[in-house]
């Protein structure tokens, strides 16, 4: 009976993962076309500021990321394929003098993994950014019935 219960639990675990994965992947894709949208042309490096310190870093997809180096200063980043880019909890870059460069700089996710060479840097304006998040939030706004809730009066008083 137990081979039956972990069967079923482990079913369950799938339709969950699969239920949540369709509007994760639709989440994704919209990021990634407001990021592309926002993102200027393409430059041929770019300065890490305060040394070699990455400000903060998302991945989009296993060719492409997302790099701040300050919290109004970003650049996406088109990398060749990367094994490990959206699973790793961190990320390095290679760079020299504190510039990093495509065709010559690379993203580094993990020991095992193999380096992926940076294809292409482009600026991110955040401002524009901003107006394409606050342009993908959508809310529908329903007046409560408040009828159904009201409380039922009863005869009886204390």
């Amino acid at each position: 009976m137990s081979k039956l219960r972990i069967l079923v639990l482990l079913l369950l675990g799938v339709l969950l993962v699969a239920c949540e994965s369709a509007p994760y992947a639709q989440r994704l894709q919209q990021r990634q076309q407001a990021y592309d949208a926002a993102a200027g042309a393409p430059v041929r490096s770019f300065r890490l500021i305060m040394g070699m310190q990455i400000y903060s870093w998302e991945p989009l997809s296993d060719t492409q990321l997302v790099i701040y180096t300050l919290p109004s200063k970003a650049y996406l980043l088109d990398v060749w394929p990367c094994n490990n880019l959206t699973f790793t909890n961190f990320i390095g870059l290679t760079s020299f003098a504190h510039e990093v460069q495509t065709g010559f700089d690379k993203v580094l996710t993990g020991r095992p993994y193999i380096p992926c060479v940076i294809k292409q840097i482009r600026p991110i304006d955040l401002t524009q950014l901003k107006l394409e998040k606050q342009g993908q939030r959508h809310i529908d706004s329903v007046p409560r019935d408040n009828s159904a809730n009201a409380p039922a009066s009863s005869g009886s008083s204390r």
